[in-house]
């Protein structure tokens, strides 16, 4: 049995520290290329009205339904044993497999990332390996300093996960006070030393509405997003949450708001300080920025903040994904073993060491190509389908009336939800979408043989207690 220990503040700073973590300081170069310019910003507005809207989606579910694992506990919750229920749930569980570990990852990519910053070394190769492929030519793979640190940052973020969830809650906090310092720090400097002419000289042909665009748009919508992932997290602890019907509406209300006016103002301010185009340019945009205004040794300060910052979403990250295997198990749908909790920290261990291990193999991909897969391989069986949930729960008498959260002015933050995230997805590269509808298309087909050797074989498939 878990323990509801987790209060409003521990759950917003869970929320926050995922939402900010390396995101924004590594993405600031490629959302601004989308649209080369500073009119971009629109997409950050953008994004955050979509992840207001999508906010009240995951509030109304996870009040009515409070319990771990986020949108596969909502699907059980509402689906139960169906076969909508049991694909659904599965495909879910299919994607997260791939995707979820790739954004632990991307935490532990980044941080080492910036750890390259004040140590140049780690940008050398570490192993080189060539194997001749008959028609094809050489395949090269190469691994460098940087990645084999970044493995060594999730063991260490597994190790401080690994304990009972209030020790972690608090330790969340202190990881989020760290975070919010850095972005004070990063905005102070920026507002100080604001060039507003800069900052907001915008191109000839800033606001010609055509394809090229409406493209660029939704591509730094869709870097936006990515930033704003988060916003949620708490949900996929719904069990340890102290009064979570009332707690999680307002921790993801609240992280959203906080979120939004920050990332706003950081790229406004760093926009007034460095050129628009030696942003494009910069790896290290931060540092950059710190390192013009007060020096190498302010710049160094603010990349060790960076550090912590990306240390703190990567456990947070950790933390909130490893309760889906969990909850999975539990209702008889993924392994049973993945359902035990530790037997005197009340944990889902095995979940969490599962989680952790599939994300410290992903710390060999590239940062930039797991970003691009990550939203496409979520937003339509996620995302979408959940939009589809609360419109069904709209129809059930039996349900409808003793929902604790209801969104407001329903369906219009639903429908603005949709056409937010269906933009993304239509408006991405051929290669990713095609990515995203294969998973899914794959997931069904390995749903429809598993299901089939279910039936017949009569897999016990009793919940566990």
């Amino acid at each position: 049995m878990l323990r509801r220990r987790l209060s409003l503040l521990q759950a917003v700073s869970l929320n926050m520290a995922m939402m900010v973590g390396i995101g924004p300081f590594i993405t600031i170069p490629e959302f601004l290329k989308k649209l080369d310019g500073p009119q971009v910003m629109i997409g950050w507005v953008i994004g955050a009205l979509i992840a207001l809207a999508d906010g009240l989606i995951w509030s109304e579910l996870a009040a009515a339904f409070p319990g771990s694992g986020g949108t596969y506990h909502f699907f059980e919750a509402v689906y139960g044993e169906s076969r909508t229920g049991r694909l659904l749930k599965f495909l879910f569980v299919w994607q997260f497999l791939f995707s979820a570990p790739l954004e632990v990852a991307t935490g532990a990519i980044g941080l080492a990332h910036y750890v390259g910053y004040l140590w140049p070394a780690l940008k050398w190769t570490a192993w080189s390996w060539h194997v001749p492929v008959s028609r094809w030519g050489t395949f090269t793979w190469q691994v460098q300093n940087e990645q084999l640190l970044a493995i060594g940052v999730m063991l260490a973020i597994t190790a401080l996960a690994y304990r009972r969830i209030e020790v972690a809650g608090r330790l969340m906090v202190v990881l989020w006070a760290g975070m919010l310092a850095t972005v004070a720090v990063v905005i102070a400097s920026g507002l100080g030393h604001f060039n507003a002419a800069q900052a907001f000289a915008m191109p000839s042909d800033a606001f010609t509405l055509d394809a090229r665009f409406a493209m660029g748009l939704g591509a730094a919508v869709g870097i936006a997003m990515y930033d704003f992932l988060g916003y949620y997290q708490i949900c996929y602890l719904g069990d340890e949450v102290d009064d979570a019907p009332r707690t999680i509406p307002r921790a993801i209300l609240i992280s959203v708001v906080a979120v939004a006016l920050v990332y706003l103002t950081m790229n406004v301010s760093i926009l007034g300080v460095l050129p628009r185009q030696e942003v494009i340019a910069s790896t290290h945009v931060a540092s950059d920025m710190m390192q013009r205004l007060y020096g190498s040794s302010a710049a160094q300060v603010v990349t060790t903040m960076i550090i912590w910052t990306a240390a703190a979403s990567t456990f947070a990250a950790l933390l909130g994904y490893s309760r889906v295997p969990y909850a999975a198990a539990r209702s008889g749908h993924f392994f049973k073993g993945l359902a035990r909790t530790h037997p005197t920290g009340q944990f889902p261990h095995r979940s969490l060491l599962l989680v952790a291990g599939l994300a410290t193999l992903a710390c060999l991909a590239d940062l930039v190509t797991v970003i691009e897969a990550l939203l496409t391989s979520r937003i339509l069986i996620q995302f979408v389908a959940q939009i589809a949930t609360v419109f069904y729960l709209r129809t059930r008498p039996d349900l409808r009336e003793t929902m604790p959260f209801r969104m407001w002015f329903f369906p219009l933050p639903a429908l603005f939800a949709l056409a937010g995230w269906l933009y993304i997805f239509g408006t991405s590269r051929p290669q990713v979408i095609l990515y995203g509808l294969g998973s899914l298309v794959l997931g069904t087909v390995v749903f429809l043989v598993w299901n089939r050797l279910a039936a017949k074989s009569r897999l016990d498939l009793t919940p566990v207690d």
